[in-house]
């Protein structure tokens, strides 16, 4: 529960050789399976980092860039993590086995993890990433912007994060709906009782810092990758704000920030960003619908639009704070505007596909898609391509097509590879023991539906093109 879900994952320490298998295989695809051509951008649709810190978006950077990757922290000689046997707890999954005279951890006794001596010196062993080789970009998620997803920054943070001790544990008798809330509404006592918890032993590191909205803003600047600043500009330098658009063609693309800066997992935007948004939706159709459902007149030239943000339109329900405006509302304002065609997200990590109709009386037919994808650090660990087609007969075709990254089916016994990680991170993940359903008829967990994965969903051309 709040604010402590997505904290562990028994395969997290993998998670840079899992964005590594899936840049080489969108690398592979290179081309949209249907058109045939180049792939002209990649897009990630947030929390690319989990915990806000410098070390983390460093990683992903450096990984889209093609650079030289140390998925390490502290001592470069030795794993220091939950993982390792200095601190045994037999609640998180310990690869080497238990210390000796120990009973085996949960993870392995009940859910048939395997020992695997060896993996925590292989996940930290450097390696040269292959780059994404084409345009890249990113949207602000909620791990993006606030501790572990959840809690606004705090400058008491920054020392625990960064100093010689790791909490690894919450005290004894912690109520923790009452800690929930503490954490949320920025009360002193939910730091106050994190910090009580018991602590082992790491080495410091100032690369753990936390990062500011601002300053994440800015390290996308320091990059070789394409486009300067990956879809952030000067304005977003100057103002703090985590939204802009970019034109590929004929076709807009608008990123939101559905991060709340009050706090909380979900999502919703402010006041300024909606009309900061509206006025780019006015400028880009020559035709439009408004509030009462009649055609008026916008700008001078017709814009496909393609929005991309991280959370969902049914997660983005957080009021926490004032003036938050919520997923219908925002909803409801992109159904105005027939050249808004497509609404990609993640957040929820799982496969999904919603229409959203625009209502039968207004005179313009149609609406947008939803198109939600699942994350790379749980199953199944995949990612999507989408092509826009002009069908030539008044439609518009949005091909959705699902790419499973580059880790082999069997990692062998003794995986040391980036890929072969990977393929144990994708076991690992499937099996993990803190997301076991039971799911609704006919879906796969987070693979959600058939019709979740590989389609072509239908829109009418609001235009001539």
């Amino acid at each position: 529960m709040l604010p402590f879900q997505s904290s562990y994952r028994a395969h997290e320490m993998l998670s840079t050789q899992v964005a590594e298998a899936t840049i080489r295989a969108m690398r592979r695809v290179g081309r949209g399976p249907v058109t045939g051509l180049p792939l002209a951008f990649s897009i990630t649709t947030g929390d690319n980092v989990d915990n806000t810190q410098y070390n983390e978006l460093r990683w992903q950077i450096d990984l889209l860039d093609g650079k030289r990757i140390v998925p390490d922290s502290g001592d470069p000689t030795k794993y220091e993590g939950v993982s390792d046997q200095a601190v045994y707890d037999v609640r998180y999954w310990h690869p080497d086995g238990p210390p000796p005279g120990q009973a085996a951890d949960l993870p392995t006794a009940n859910f048939g993890f395997p020992r695997m001596p060896g993996l925590l010196d292989a996940c930290r062993r450097p390696f040269h990433a292959r780059g994404i080789g084409m345009p890249w970009m990113s949207v602000f998620g909620n791990h993006d912007g606030l501790l572990q997803g959840n809690v606004p920054a705090n400058p008491l943070v920054s020392p625990v994060t960064t100093g010689n001790t790791k909490i690894y544990d919450l005290p004894p008798n912690t109520d923790i709906v009452t800690l929930a809330g503490w954490l949320l509404k920025g009360d002193p006592r939910g730091l106050q009782t994190l910090f009580g918890g018991p602590t082992r032993p790491v080495t410091a590191d100032p690369n753990r810092r936390p990062l500011s909205r601002m300053e994440t803003i800015a390290e996308h600047f320091n990059s070789t990758g394409k486009p300067h600043g990956h879809g952030y500009s000067a304005w977003n330098l100057a103002t703090g704000n985590a939204y802009y658009t970019f034109t590929k063609g004929r076709v807009r693309g608008i990123a939101l920030d559905t991060v709340n800066p009050f706090g909380g997992a979900e999502g919703s935007i402010d006041e300024t960003q909606l009309a900061w948004l509206t006025q780019k939706l006015k400028a880009g159709s020559r035709h439009y619908l408004d509030e009462s459902g009649r055609v008026v007149r916008g700008g001078k030239h017709d814009r496909l639009f393609v929005i991309f943000s991280h959370h969902t339109i049914d997660s983005m329900d957080n009021d926490a704070g004032t003036g938050r405006v919520l997923g219908p509302q925002v909803r409801d304002l992109l159904l105005r505007f027939p050249n808004v065609v497509l609404w990609v997200n993640g957040h929820t990590h799982r496969n999904q596909v919603i229409a959203h109709k625009r209502k039968k009386s207004a005179k313009a037919p149609g609406g947008f898609w939803e198109v939600n994808t699942a994350s790379h650090i749980d199953w199944p660990q995949q990612a999507r391509t989408v092509e826009l087609v002009d069908n030539r007969d008044g439609t518009l075709s949005i091909f959705a097509t699902m790419v499973d990254h580059a880790g082999p089916t069997s990692y062998g016994k003794n995986p040391k590879s980036p890929l072969d990680l990977a393929s144990l991170s994708r076991e690992l993940g499937a099996n993990d023991w803190q997301d076991r359903g039971p799911f609704p008829a006919g879906q796969d967990g987070r693979r959600g539906l058939i019709e979740d994965r590989n389609v072509e969903l239908l829109v009418p051309a609001p235009f001539r093109f």
